[in-house]
């Protein structure tokens, strides 16, 4: 319920932002407007999912990738 209306407010009212949607977060992606957002998914990076590509999905790089791409400052991780 609650992140719901966070998100659909994050989605709608900001621009550029990267959401990154790890394991069962994942069902909430059908909420973002692509076009201008940024969504990253992967596994969930608990230790018994690691043999299912999190490690390596490079969400932080791709994340500055994405800022840059548009002029934005990237973040220090």
């Amino acid at each position: 319920g609650f992140t719901d209306v966070v998100i659909r407010y994050l989605n709608d009212e900001r621009e550029h932002i990267v959401f990154m949607l790890w394991g069962d977060t994942q069902k909430k992606g059908a909420f973002f407007d692509r076009q201008r957002h940024c969504v990253l998914t992967a596994p969930h990076p608990a230790p018994l999912s690691t043999d299912r590509r999190f490690f390596g999905c490079q969400h932080f790089s791709k994340a500055n990738e994405y800022f840059r791409s548009r002029g934005l400052k990237e973040i220090e991780w």
